[in-house]
């Protein structure tokens, strides 16, 4: 039997995870892990800790519809909490303005099996982004195995098709992804395909452009055809007094020990080992050190202590960290709202609903400073729909009136609030003229749990090896800070990348005053200990992997921090060489402005690729070292028949960095070389890049 050729060997393996399901597999590796789960109601005035973890799984939603009273049902896959956000946006809706009660669900508690018992008159709302390239949510891989992957999937009821079903769908993506909204619009031609019947059109986000807006609109042609689904007199909606969503007391008696500060996670009671995971962080140890010093910019590299953890990663996964808010940002948003002098009061915060997916936003009880600091995410821009129930709060008719112009008129909103990104307290401060203090105390509390979404971790692409060092990670970060062009006279900082920095500089002994100060003890000083700072981090799984076959050709285009997984690549293929493997050609293209400014690892490639050898090379570009801006896609096109002839020969492709612009035009070039050296017309080159895609040797970890 002829033995198939190393590109084949892998081009099978990903046949066989992409007919098992990646997504599965990272799903059941997470709930292998994952802690048990507990969520108990509990009265408002109770002290008893509580993080928002998910109640146990309810098989059967739709018995439990019945038995609430439910018409509507709207699911919701989630992998940053904006998809949530606008599940949840929509109940309040259901249920204030058309008298619909209705239920948020995280589509991973329920048996999707049951789709099929639905009564007619009720309606089911899919509310699902699209995550890395085209695939469902982490919260979402169950069901899409159930309902999508499965060609013949089998309902409670033993049939085959949903015809009873009703339902509307909208997608979250991004138009600078290969595969945008891809999750929505196949869930659409699935249960299409299963007879189920749409309820007006598909809507579709585009966070490249403004999700925000492309929501709103969507909305615009949705609800009439909500109403007439269920029969509802659009006529008679109501814009009655709100209704409050969550429930907010302060209290007097409380265990000190029972308080969150902060914490992300539930406490681990008595000897028990935990387990970290997304939904209990490990506060690890971290080192780090300066890459390069801009006037503009500043890089570290971080290094992470998992060791003695259940935590581990494959080289290619992403790192998350869990940041904290500014204290500038802190204090603004306590101000403007009349809590400077209790920000240290305890408060218990739970769902007004019982049947809300989550009963607790965040774990309770807490101080009104850690919600601020560590809960929501006050940095991020106000939403324009945010902005319109805080309007009978204003203190003035002229604040009322501008508050009113922003939340109603999108121009405006998008010159004064999304183009200058303002965040809640910055846009109350706006409107109160400047005047900060107390001048929204008026405010209820559980409208600002209500407005501003969870504080969500930031994701880094992992830059070492797992083989060669298992139990550290490292990651490569640049700070953000920009003056937006609406307001150049202000400074966005980015949160986790300024929180990082500020860490860095006080363990060199160091300060920069220009930058936010934070508090960098963390809750209850988790953060600090004898040998340095600590910050919450847990794993994420990626595709975004090495040949198994070490023989394998790989091209990798990294421009920036784009070549932080990149460096992990290198470090194992060379550990693999020492080991005495057969290692193929490794090609890394670069690019960075100035080759003495901004060249990240330069003190390490040179040994690296004299241990891969004479068919192994890093290729640069330095922008702003030449007459005309040079870039990585013209580096890879003066290479680009040995690059066609590695092609030839099985290569894989790997592309990290800037999905907009330099992923697209690397894309391009590709095809380019295609034409050029393989002798394809246009459209033919067109579809041999897609077509080492679809089997796994094209692959991005982009962002935007």
């Amino acid at each position: 039997m002829t033995q198939p050729t190393p590109a084949v060997i892998d081009t099978l393996d990903l046949i066989l995870l992409g007919t098992v399901g990646l997504g599965t597999i990272a799903w059941f590796a997470r709930r292998q892990l994952a802690d048990k789960l507990f969520g108990s109601s509990q009265s408002a005035a109770s002290t008893k800790p509580v993080t928002p973890a998910a109640p146990k799984k309810e098989r059967n939603f739709v018995k439990l519809m019945q038995q609430q009273g439910r018409r509507v049902v709207i699911f919701y896959g989630s992998q940053t909490g904006t998809a949530e956000d606008y599940a949840s946006r929509l109940a309040k809706e259901c249920a204030q303005r058309y008298g619909v009660n209705c239920m948020t669900a995280d589509i991973e508690l329920y048996d999707l099996s049951y789709l099929d018992t639905l009564p007619e008159d009720t309606l089911v709302f899919f509310v699902m982004a699209t995550y890395g390239e085209g695939e469902p949510t982490d919260n979402a891989t169950d069901f899409w195995e159930q309902l999508v992957t499965d060609e013949e999937p089998q309902f409670s009821q033993g049939g085959e098709d949903l015809a009873a079903l009703r339902y509307v769908l909208f997608g979250l993506g991004n138009k600078t992804y290969e595969h945008y909204n891809a999750v929505a619009r196949i869930l659409d031609q699935r249960l299409t395909k299963l007879g189920a019947k749409r309820i007006g059109e598909r809507g579709e986000g585009d966070d490249d452009g403004s999700l925000e807006e492309d929501f709103l609109a969507w909305q615009e042609s949705m609800w009439p055809a909500f109403c007439e689904a269920l029969g509802v007199d659009e006529s008679s909606a109501q814009s009655g007094p709100r209704q409050a969503t969550y429930s907010v007391e302060e209290l007097e008696n409380y265990e000190k020990d029972d308080v969150y500060f902060g914490e992300i996670g539930a406490k681990v009671k008595g000897n028990s080992k935990p387990v970290y995971d997304a939904k209990r962080p490990y506060i690890a140890p971290i080192t780090s050190r300066e890459l390069f010093k801009g006037s503009d910019r500043h890089c570290l590299h971080i290094e992470i202590d998992i060791s003695g953890t259940n935590l581990n990663y494959q080289t290619g996964d992403h790192v998350a960290m869990w940041p904290s808010n500014n204290e500038d940002e802190v204090m603004r948003l306590a101000s403007v709202l009349g809590l400077t002098d209790k920000l240290d009061a305890v408060v218990m915060v739970k769902a007004v609903d019982p049947a809300a997916s989550k009963q607790y936003p965040f774990p309770v009880p807490a101080t009104y400073r850690a919600i601020f600091r560590h809960y929501l995410d006050i940095c991020a821009p106000a939403s324009r729909q945010s902005l319109l129930p805080l309007v009978e709060y204003a203190p003035t008719e002229e604040s009322k009136e501008l508050l009113k112009l922003l939340a109603t008129d999108k121009d405006e909103y998008r010159v004064k609030v999304g183009e200058a990104v303002r965040n809640l307290g910055q846009v109350l401060e706006l409107a109160a003229n400047g005047e900060s203090s107390g001048s929204f105390a008026s405010v209820p509390f559980d409208l600002i749990v209500e407005s501003i979404s969870r504080l969500q971790p930031r994701y880094y692409s992992i830059s070492s090896s797992s083989k060669e060092q298992p139990g550290s990670i490292a990651a490569t970060c640049v700070t953000l800070a920009y003056q937006p062009s609406t307001t150049p006279d202000r400074t966005v900082y980015g949160v986790n990348t300024n929180f990082l920095y500020r860490m860095h500089l006080q363990s060199q002994g160091q300060d920069d005053n220009a930058l936010p100060v934070y508090d960098l003890a963390g809750p209850r000083q988790s953060f600090i200990n004898a040998d340095g700072y600590k910050v919450p981090v847990h794993i994420r799984r990626s595709q975004f992997k090495l040949p198994r076959n070490t023989s394998v050709p790989v091209i990798m285009v990294g421009p920036g921090t784009g070549v932080a997984p990149f460096r992990g690549f290198v470090r194992e293929r060379a550990l693999q060489k020492k080991e005495g493997k057969s290692v193929g050609p490794t090609v890394l293209f670069f690019g960075s402005r100035h080759s003495q400014q901004d060249f990240l690892y330069a003190d390490e490639w040179s040994d690296l690729f004299a241990t891969l050898g004479d068919d192994s090379q890093l290729i640069t570009a330095f922008s702003r070292e030449t007459d005309h801006k040079v870039y990585v896609q013209h580096r890879l096109e003066e290479h680009g028949e040995a690059m066609w002839k590695l092609l030839e020969k099985g290569a894989y492709i790997y592309v990290c960095g800037d999905a907009k612009n330099m992923a697209r035009d690397v894309n391009q070039t590709f095809v380019k070389l295609a034409m050029d050296y393989g002798n394809k017309p246009e459209d033919k080159a067109l579809d041999y890049i897609k077509s080492l895609r679809n089997i796994g040797r094209y692959q991005e970890d982009v962002w935007s």
